[in-house]
């Protein structure tokens, strides 16, 4: 009988944007069933990670996909948010690894042995397909958030500090998903 350990990738999106949520997944890739153009979420054009998005969810022996809401990031940091969130999504896959691999030095406080793996993203299948995953979600979120306010253009810059954003961030001030404690946003409040 193969003792194959089942090794799941885990990564995070939207550490830098100043709204919004921070996304994790993680996913056990099913060695049966390769997905090809596997990389790197930011290195991937839209059209593919969406795509890409697709066949992972179906091929994939496990995956899934948590986030940190923006007054969580506010209360317990961003660092903490988003290993918050890694936690939350490797405790929602529907099989327990037997290793989990980590996008970057830090890793959740979970009870599986986790290894951090800096550029995991480029590195490692299964991390490139969680930061896919996680990117994705993300993204789909701030076409919803853009929906609620879309003075702020959210579809257009999904949150990051762009000059666009700066600028509407300044003229219409901050919405309820942006992250007080991030410092434009502090700015704009006068805190």
């Amino acid at each position: 009988m193969s003792t194959t350990l089942i090794i799941c990738g885990v990564d995070e999106a939207g550490r830098g944007p100043l709204a919004g949520a921070v996304y994790a997944a993680a996913v056990i890739l099913n060695p049966s069933k390769p997905i090809l153009g596997l990389a790197d979420s930011k290195v991937i054009s839209e059209k593919k990670r969406e795509h890409l998005a697709i066949q992972i969810k179906e091929n994939a022996l496990a995956w899934a996909i948590a986030s940190c809401s923006a007054v969580e990031i506010d209360e317990i940091n961003i660092l903490q948010a988003s290993l918050l969130a890694m936690k939350r999504a490797i405790e929602q896959l529907s099989i327990v690894p037997g290793q989990v691999l980590v996008d970057g030095l830090h890793c959740p406080n979970i009870s599986i042995p986790a290894q951090g793996i800096v550029k995991g993203d480029s590195k490692v299948k299964e991390i490139s397909a969680a930061s896919i995953l996680a990117k994705t979600a993300r993204d789909h979120e701030m076409y919803q958030m853009h929906a609620m306010y879309p003075q702020y253009d959210f579809a257009k810059h999904k949150g990051y500090p762009t000059a666009q954003h700066l600028k509407l961030l300044a003229e219409h001030g901050a919405s309820e998903i942006h992250r007080r404690s991030y410092a434009p946003v502090r700015r704009v409040l006068g805190l």
